[in-house]
């Protein structure tokens, strides 16, 4: 099996992906089309905009960057992103990585870590908040 670029995507991986992709918009019942039901361009492939977000992704490149040849038009790619992302595929993407990430692996679920970092108050800041330290001193902070 030949080796595959990090933003290509094997069959094996867009047989988990696939059942996630939303459903495409179909036409609105009642609506005034110029074309036809099936005229114009033909879709995007599913596979094909996910193998292009994913480049955009993995490269950091911008969307217009995009291979036309390769992965279509560059601003439908983006549609298409923003439409997955409005409907929690990504989302549900990262989930479903995680289970299986846990089946293989196993996931410390209970475990948690919580990090603290001290920063320096403005002394220039004009408004005190009621819970103000001294200037100078180190208000703790804490992210989990």
């Amino acid at each position: 099996m030949p080796r595959l670029s990090s933003w290509e995507i094997s069959d094996e991986f867009w047989a988990k992906v696939e059942p996630l992709v939303p459903a495409r918009a179909g036409r609105k019942a009642g609506g005034r089309y110029r074309r036809a039901a099936g005229a114009g361009r033909k879709a995007l492939a599913p596979r094909r905009i996910f193998e292009a977000v994913v480049y955009v992704l993995r490269t950091g490149c911008q969307w217009k960057a995009l291979s036309k040849a390769r992965y279509g038009s560059a601003s439908s790619v983006h549609k298409y992103f923003q439409q997955w992302h409005a409907a929690g595929f990504f989302e549900a993407l990262w989930r479903a990585g995680l289970a299986d990430y846990d089946e293989l692996e196993g996931i410390a679920w209970r475990w948690q870590s919580i990090d603290g970092s001290g920063k320096r108050r403005n002394r220039t800041a004009t408004r005190r908040s009621p819970s103000a330290t001294c200037d100078g001193e180190l208000e703790p902070t804490i992210s989990v």
